[in-house]
């Protein structure tokens, strides 16, 4: 294995890595030596992804928390350092894109939205880095999206708070400096199941070059990369991996 793509000894913590996009990270992470702590709302969909990469041979633990509220947030880290006594790597990937009119949407929608694609990610990286500041290093991931840089009818507060999302991994990439590296990975059009429920399969207003929504484990090379030392020198980045969408 490239020693550059080698996670041996590192526990990887993926938030929405249950199914999509965070499944393909938590894999591709566990293929590839690390442990892993997946978490979504579901115990059961995680559990199920805990048994596949103990077939692998790694150690694998399952948490079920919505990490839109901040004491889930906070019992997942504590469950988290109490199995494996560290984190190396943090993906903040789960998220909500609920497609209506903007007019019709309601406060607590409006805040659903916010909690989980903004708040929560706050809570989990701010908390996280001061570990692994404390610890000597680490790295944190926060998936965004293609639509915090484009015009996005009727997605409004998602687009709007994956921008924050950009704006925060900037700043927390300084404030947690040099010891944590903190980067945006910015998807575009992806064939997981949510999207493929939206009319246009989420290719939104602006055209994609490649030509057609990528397959959920294209995702892959983006995370490893963000995630090891091949990228040593990227932090308060975004990297787009969208088909040159934007």
């Amino acid at each position: 294995m490239d020693p550059l793509f080698d996670f041996t000894g590192k526990v990887a913590l993926v938030t929405g890595g249950s199914r999509g996009l965070g499944y393909q990270m938590v894999k591709a992470f566990a293929e590839r030596g690390a442990d892993v702590i997946i978490a979504s709302r579901k115990l059961d969909n995680c559990e199920a992804v805990a048994e596949e990469m103990r077939a692998l041979g790694r150690r694998a633990l399952a948490v079920s928390a919505h990490v839109g509220k901040w004491p889930d947030c906070d019992r997942l880290i504590e469950e988290a350092y109490a199995a494996f006594g560290r984190v190396d790597i943090l993906v903040n990937n789960a998220g909500m894109s609920p497609r209506m009119p903007s007019h019709e949407v309601s406060e607590q929608l409006f805040d659903s939205v916010v909690n989980l694609n903004f708040k929560g990610p706050f809570r989990l990286a701010s908390q996280v880095a001061k570990r692994m500041k404390d610890a000597g290093g680490g790295c944190i991931i926060n998936v965004t999206s293609s639509g915090s840089m484009m015009p996005l009818p009727e997605t409004v507060p998602y687009g709007s708070s994956k921008a924050a999302l950009n704006a925060m991994s900037k700043s927390l990439a300084w404030e947690y400096a040099p010891e944590v590296r903190i980067n945006t990975l910015s998807p575009g059009a992806f064939r997981t199941d949510i999207v493929e429920a939206w009319p246009d399969k989420g290719r939104g207003p602006i055209g994609i070059p490649r030509g057609h929504a990528a397959e959920p484990e294209e995702i892959v090379t983006a995370a490893l990369f963000l995630a090891s030392p091949a990228s040593v020198n990227v932090t308060g980045s975004l990297v787009r991996c969208d088909g040159g969408q934007h």
